[in-house]
């Protein structure tokens, strides 16, 4: 049985979640059912996982994205045993980027499969960063979630055809809470603006109806627009259920710019609701 993720989930950078019990405890009561811990954190997440999971009482916590190529599998497996005590942990792996990674990264796909093959985690404790098909077919295959990042809703359709109803389907979303769209926009490309130099990303934008001018000079308002959630709460929330309508089971919310973290996370909260 997979892990509940809820409607909701919130994405943040590992990092801020050290000793953040406290607002872990808020997000659970806000009604958001899983945190994911990002940025490709190493085996120290493990414990920051654990004072989590400790400091709530339904909220799930998971792991967005562990990098195969810097967390052996070994100290995946030690740090899923030492949680063997909850339920509610999921270790959500992904193979990252040449850019980032260096020389090492080859046959990300065939990487993929050995590190899968190494893990001593049940497949209903498993999620895949997955993009492009082939990858969201091995999230079938092999794990419970598919987790695809900096997606449209539209995404969110063609890969609920591919990932039919093998597997939870838990896309993320930028979101800014700013209604001046000049305002909203620069800082939409200021949160996208690592990620235009990152082929694994502009590629997935590309085969989904964007050009190559919509990738130059830090993106088009088209593209901005299609991958940041931005203007009043109410329009963020509706591009949230945009995505639960396209066929996501749970939406993972990454607010991003000047947008006061808990202030903005209670707001969208309250919106959904």
């Amino acid at each position: 049985m997979s892990v509940e993720l809820g409607g909701y989930g919130v994405w943040e950078m590992a990092p801020r979640w050290v000793g953040g019990g406290e607002r872990a405890r808020e997000l659970e009561e806000l009604g958001y059912g899983t945190l994911w811990l990002g940025g490709s954190p190493g085996s120290e997440v493990f414990a920051t996982v654990a004072d989590l999971l400790s400091a709530t009482d339904k909220l799930v916590v998971a792991t967005g994205i562990l990098n195969v190529w810097a967390t052996p599998a070994a100290e995946v497996n030690d740090g899923y045993r030492e949680l063997a005590w909850t339920d509610r942990f999921l270790v959500g792996i992904g193979v990252g980027h040449r850019e980032i990674v260096g020389e090492v990264y080859h046959s990300p796909y065939q990487k993929l499969v050995h590190y899968l093959d190494e893990l001593d985690v049940p497949r209903d404790r498993l999620a895949l960063a997955a993009l492009g098909p082939r990858v969201l077919r091995l999230a079938v295959a092999r794990t419970s979630v598919a987790h695809p990042y900096l997606v449209t809703p539209e995404y969110t359709a063609r890969a609920r055809e591919t990932v039919g109803s093998g597997a939870l389907l838990a896309p993320e979303q930028h979101v800014v809470l700013e209604e001046d769209p000049g305002t909203a926009r620069d800082l939409g490309r200021e949160a996208l603006s690592p990620y235009l130099r990152l082929p694994n990303y502009t590629r997935n934008w590309l085969r989904h109806g964007f050009a190559e001018e919509d990738l130059l000079d830090g993106g088009s308002d088209r593209l901005v627009d299609a991958l940041v959630a931005w203007g009043p709460v109410e329009r963020v929330a509706a591009r949230l259920r945009e995505h639960r309508l396209a066929g996501a089971d749970h939406v993972a919310v990454q607010v991003v710019g000047a947008s006061p973290g808990r202030d903005a996370y209670r707001e969208i909260a309250e919106a959904l609701r």
